[in-house]
């Protein structure tokens, strides 16, 4: 575990792969709502709605196993290496997985083809226009929220360690040395890092349940959710913020986008511990932060409805 480290920057597979999920739920679709307007928008100008539909959904099926060459660990260097790393993956790997996707969802017999040069290009070519058309113009926020995820991750290492680090990635993922637990997965397994590390990557289009490559004998990695960062509000929004919550409550709700633990938000606002507490047990009384203790620390996040509360009358 001493091994465990946070990716550089977003892996562009991992975005895709979760972008395609939002496809195809309306579970968590109020938190991406106007990227999935403006992204059906291009799809639709640019004629890839269609080959999107009948080739990227089948290979990259929600909640279900998909192959894990489509998700290469070349990723964390950027998008032209993974799609590299794609095209090179050994024919057997991927007539391997493929016949296992097919299995587990259903796939349209096509699938099992595509270890053949031509329509593995193919895929490769449909990938590269897919996230110049959805990812790439919303890069700028992605961005902005890998980077305040690695920084509440790097707080949570220098004060906790690795232990605390792992303890905060997720409501749904639970610590219990000398395991991380992962529960209400799709598929029961248990990875053992057998001394390689443990990658995370945090991901902007993954919701809620954290994902793993399903074979044991690849780089260990988990991608996660990040938590919950709104873009900077206008003025004229952060004075209407202001006016309904009062001026200390909003500047704790707007840390909480990032977490915050009650002496940080007291620090932020200016005002002792025990004000700070009373503020923030007022804002989760209201329901528009969470709080989860960590040892003798209490860590705040916002809620759906604090989200909403950020988010209302922004844009992206």
């Amino acid at each position: 575990m001493a091994r465990t480290r946070v990716a550089a920057s977003p892996h562009p597979l991992w975005e895709i792969a979760g972008s395609l999920h939002r496809f195809q739920t309306r579970s968590g679709r109020w938190k991406y709502a106007d990227w999935y307007g403006r992204a059906c928008g291009n799809l639709q100008e640019t004629g890839l709605a269609q080959p999107v539909r009948t080739m990227l959904l089948p290979l990259f099926p929600r909640a279900r196993y998909f192959a894990d060459f489509l998700t290469p660990f070349e990723g964390i260097d950027g998008l032209e290496l993974a799609l590299e790393a794609i095209l090179a993956t050994p024919d057997g790997q991927v007539n391997h997985e493929m016949a296992r996707a097919a299995r587990a969802s259903r796939a349209p017999s096509w699938t099992l083809r595509v270890a053949e040069k031509a329509l593995r290009s193919e895929v490769v070519n449909l990938l590269r226009a897919y996230h110049r058309t959805v990812i790439t113009p919303h890069e700028e926020g992605i961005q902005e929220t890998f980077e305040a995820e690695r920084a509440r991750l790097a707080r949570s290492m220098l004060g906790e360690g690795t232990a605390g680090l792992l303890a905060g990635l997720s409501p749904v993922v639970r610590w219990r040395h000398p395991v991380l637990e992962v529960p209400d997965y799709p598929a029961e397994s248990d990875v053992h890092l057998g001394g390689r590390g443990l990658l995370l990557i945090p991901s902007y289009f993954c919701w809620k349940s954290p994902i793993a490559l399903a074979d044991p004998r690849l780089p260990p990695v988990l991608v996660y959710p990040v938590h919950n960062v709104l873009a900077a509000a206008s003025p004229k929004d952060e004075a209407a913020l202001h006016a309904l919550l009062g001026h200390t409550r909003a500047i704790i709700l707007r840390a909480a986008a990032a977490g915050v633990s009650t002496g940080e938000a007291a620090r932020r606002a200016g005002v002792s511990a025990a004000t700070a507490t009373h503020h923030t047990r007022a804002l989760r009384d209201s329901g528009l932060i969470a709080t989860q203790r960590h040892a003798n620390k209490a860590m705040h996040t916002l809620t759906r409805l604090g989200a909403a509360v950020l988010g209302a009358g922004q844009r992206p």
